[in-house]
């Protein structure tokens, strides 16, 4: 007799036989099976909720329908994913929804990438049956990143589950009850004044316009129309690897020379890397880092380029805050150097000068319009330059990619047909280290090729750390500096940050250098990029990160020939009294 399989199940769907490994919801048994059940509050790898009831299957012998991404399959189960009365409740949920939607459909920002608008055009949906039920909401506009409408908000729970099992902040929650139901911060208060990092990771998979990033493209076109100021740009790394699929290319396509092109025709005055800063953010972090080595401050050191990170340890950790390296993010240097050395290098006065930064990036909106990001006033003003009583930011616009590509799609630009075009100098020059500030590992993995070599002084043999390479939460690695073994560790999402923090705080620490990224997969996967992100889109993007970095001539941050200019006729060397006014800055405890 032949003895059954008890690792699997015997089941039926839609009148075929199949072998299910026992435990496997029935959603994803369709889905192993290529078929594409609707789901609206469904997340991958996330506790499932149910809250939508989109998803909702027959079960012969089941009084009710059974919603298949919470039930498991079961022996001998016969399952039917599409008879008329799992369609009518399908639309009946749907229709329900749309009943309580503001019809704003062509002016939302999230028209044409909607998922409730596809699900109605799936399930044919033409008229709505229901009246509203909810009364009108108000909308939390206090973020500097993040807009919130709860007029739009279907009650998936999509942005409760992120924030509270990616990120570990619990920023945000479900209140009320029936009908008066509602995703708010704590006590209703806006999300300025909560412990919302500024992350965006609840943007990118609210299937909505619920949450959405603040859009600045109006106030970068009127700048750009301004008589007599220049308007200058910056790319983040992860940019080049991201813009493509906000643009309808396949994930992880490398858009650097196009990008250049696309920016130049959108009217800025000069396209410059943010590249260039990420190496001297490399300088500057390097040098910190060998000089608590040698008992001047506290180790571990962590990284400090992540804004959203910053705020983290603001706000869950401050007791840590002296481990947290002093440099500003590559976003901020830049800003700093742009409106000082440059400007007076190419004869622009800082105050008709517009810095707008392209980042995949939410809270670094939030972290240009922190008051502390001002060194470029300071440094004018210290210099005897009449300048205006109230500072000037180093940094006045920070742009997702999804605003990028908002501007360029409103200009008709194709931009798998525009030519490949340099960035300007002199803030244009960078290196294959910076290129991989884009993904996790990669801040970790350019310091360590600069520290190898000043520490050892001869060249390393192969510039990859492997061990740093790569998607899992927490990476770690030994490398040996002239016989000194120091241990380093990677850790990307706030889960993972926690993780590493609270070995520091238990004196449980192994490592003396330590990288945080707020998202998964670092900037790759950042709260700005285009919607719909996954881990096979991280995957593509990481990819081409790495491509990138070995196609470059120059690869290791002390060898860029423009920071070395820089310090040679302006910064006079890293850690030095101009760098830490420009450079460097505090951070504190916040309060909420």
């Amino acid at each position: 007799m032949e003895q059954k399989n008890t690792n699997t199940v015997a089941v039926t769907i839609d009148g075929r036989k199949y072998d299910i490994p026992a435990g496997t919801t029935i959603l994803d048994a369709c889905e192993g099976l290529g078929l594409d059940l609707p789901t609206l509050c469904y997340l991958k790898d996330m506790t499932a909720s149910a809250s939508c009831g989109v998803c909702v299957v027959e079960v012969k012998g089941a009084k009710s329908l059974l919603r298949s991404c919470v039930t498991s399959c079961a022996e001998g189960m016969e399952i039917t994913t599409a008879s008329p009365r799992v369609v009518a409740a399908r639309r009946l949920t749907v229709e329900l929804m749309l009943a309580n939607h503001p019809k704003d459909c062509l002016s939302c920002v999230r028209n044409g990438a909607c998922e409730l608008q596809s699900m109605a055009e799936r399930l044919g949906i033409r008229t709505v049956r229901f009246p509203p039920t909810r009364k009108t909401a108000r909308q939390d506009v206090s973020s500097p990143s993040i807009l919130r409408d709860d007029d739009k908000c279907i009650l998936c729970g999509r942005c409760v589950s992120v924030c509270r099992e990616v990120q570990t902040v619990s920023a945000i929650d479900f209140a009320g009850r029936g009908i008066k139901t509602r995703v708010a911060p704590f006590m209703d208060r806006g999300l300025a004044s909560s412990v919302c990092t500024n992350c965006g990771q609840c943007s990118l998979v609210c299937p909505v316009g619920a949450i959405v990033e603040r859009d600045d493209t109006e106030a970068v076109r009127a700048a750009i129309g301004e008589a007599g100021r220049t308007v200058v740009v910056q790319t983040a790394p992860a940019v080049r690897a991201s813009l493509g699929d906000a643009l309808g290319l396949p994930p992880g396509t490398l858009v650097t020379g196009k990008m250049t092109a696309a920016l130049r025709r959108l009217g800025f005055d000069k396209v410059f890397d943010t590249q260039f800063a990420a190496d001297l953010t490399i300088m500057e972090e390097g040098t910190e880092l060998l000089k608590r080595m040698k008992g001047s401050a506290p180790l571990p050191m962590i990284t400090s380029c992540s804004p959203g990170w910053i705020s983290f340890i603001e706000t869950f950790y401050p007791s840590l805050l002296p481990h947290l390296s002093t440099c500003k993010s590559p976003q901020q240097m830049f800003g700093a150097v742009a409106k000082t050395w440059f400007a007076e290098k190419a004869g622009i006065d800082p105050e008709r000068m517009t810095v707008v930064s392209i980042m995949p990036c939410t809270a670094k909106k939030y972290e240009a319009k922190r008051p502390e990001m001002d060194g470029a006033w300071e440094y004018w003003r210290k210099k005897g330059k009449e300048v205006s009583v109230a500072p000037f930011a180093d940094v006045d616009y920070a742009l997702t990619v999804r605003e990028l590509a908002r501007m360029i799609k409103e200009v008709g630009l194709d931009i798998a047909k525009l030519p490949e075009e340099e960035f300007d100098d002199p803030l244009g020059e960078s290196t294959g280290a910076a290129t991989i500030f884009g993904t996790t590992g990669g801040v970790m993995e350019a310091a360590l090729r600069t520290v190898a070599e000043i520490v050892t002084g001869k060249p390393l043999e192969k510039l990859e750390f492997e061990a740093l390479r790569g998607l899992e939460g927490i990476k770690s690695a030994s490398v040996d500096l002239s016989g000194t073994k120091v241990n380093v560790a990677v850790g990307h999402s706030l889960k993972n940050a926690r993780i590493l923090l609270d070995q520091i705080a238990a004196g449980k620490s192994p490592y003396a250098f330590i990288e945080v990224m707020t998202c998964p997969g670092g900037c790759i996967g950042g709260g700005g990029n285009a919607i719909r992100i996954d881990k096979g889109k991280r995957a593509a993007r990481q990819s081409a990160i790495y491509l990138e970095d070995a196609s470059m001539p120059v690869r290791k941050s002390h060898e860029n020939q423009a920071v070395k200019a820089l310090y040679d006729r302006f910064l006079i060397e890293p850690l030095g009294e101009l760098s830490h006014e420009l450079l460097h800055t505090t951070y504190a405890a916040k309060v909420v």
